[in-house]
């Protein structure tokens, strides 16, 4: 899907395809206590085809995530930087995630910005997980805009709505040309105003019944801060359902972790990241910079 984004012959086409890979960027999340917490400096290098992705987190407290993913082939770039912050409201946890999300469409020299929705953690009446929220995708190059809803369940109710609903319109002159309606864990149409054509932008089916688990291509370059490796015994406990040894792990992994931030300060070294050149102001918030213009293959593949 996202190899399509830059394919479309005119800007609109482009637009909509960006729209439908945006949508498919979410997933049905369990409801539960996470078991990772991403510590400093841990990565994530994975490739699929000609796409390439690196992640890092850059910092700790507060939580960031750099990404930069690369295709040179399809001439696509990413930039993405996540910083959730939560906030608890007696019966729910909902968390904003900031930071801006970059897709560069380097052929066309188009750069479209977008946000990401809320993660919201339901208590009471009924536990559960929904995205909720505006997303806003903007493309400046084309005078192009698209504005997406979705929909979280009621209060009284579990069974999740899922719905998105949104627009693609031109903000300078606040013209719709299109509308966005489904549901994102199932399909999503959209409507052209000026012909009243209604066809299927996405299915989640589709799209998601393809996917396979990343492999270790070449187990003696796997980076020593990566995923994989860092969590790697805890995976394996929960898999085995071993949960003392899952947090017997884990608490390795984070104690090594207080034990090197100590270390640091006693030195009164200042950690920097390897991948990114990471900067913070009140009115951007988080940027990270990639450190390299193109993000090498990686051992760690994603079969197609």
């Amino acid at each position: 899907m996202l190899s399509k984004c830059g394919k479309g012959e005119s800007s609109l086409e482009r637009m909509r395809s960006v729209v439908a890979w945006s949508i498919s960027t979410l997933r049905p999340l369990m409801f539960g206590v996470a078991p990772y917490n991403p510590i400093l400096g841990e990565t994530h290098h994975v490739s699929r085809v000609s796409l390439n992705v690196l992640l890092e987190q850059v910092s700790h407290h507060p939580p960031v995530t750099a990404l930069h993913a690369t295709d040179e082939k399809e001439n696509i770039e990413m930039i993405w930087c996540h910083n959730p912050v939560p906030k608890f409201y007696g019966t729910k946890i909902e968390t904003e995630v900031h930071g801006k999300r970059e897709l560069k469409l380097l052929n066309r020299q188009e750069t479209y910005v977008m946000n990401s929705p809320r993660l919201v953690i339901r208590l009471l009446p009924f536990p559960g997980v929904d995205w909720v929220g505006n997303v806003t995708i903007k493309c400046e190059d084309t005078d192009l805009q698209a504005n997406l809803y979705y929909k979280g369940c009621s209060f009284l109710s579990n069974k999740g709505n899922r719905s998105v609903k949104g627009k693609i319109f031109v903000p300078s002159t606040s013209k719709t040309i299109c509308e966005i309606n489904g549901h994102w864990d199932r399909t999503v149409t959209i409507k052209d105003i000026t012909t009243g054509k209604v066809n299927e932008i996405y299915n989640a089916k589709e799209a998601l019944s393809g996917m396979k688990t990343p492999t270790v291509k070449d187990p003696k370059v796997v980076m020593g801060s990566e995923s994989t490796v860092i969590w790697g015994e805890v995976s394996q406990a929960i898999l085995s359902r071993n949960w003392d040894k899952a947090k017997q792990t884990k608490t390795i992994v984070e104690e090594r972790e207080r034990k090197l931030v100590k270390e640091r300060k006693s030195k009164s070294e200042i950690w920097v990241p390897k991948h990114f050149t990471v900067s913070y102001s009140k009115e951007s918030g988080w940027e990270p910079t990639p450190n390299e213009r193109w993000v090498p293959p990686a051992p760690i593949i994603v079969p197609t």
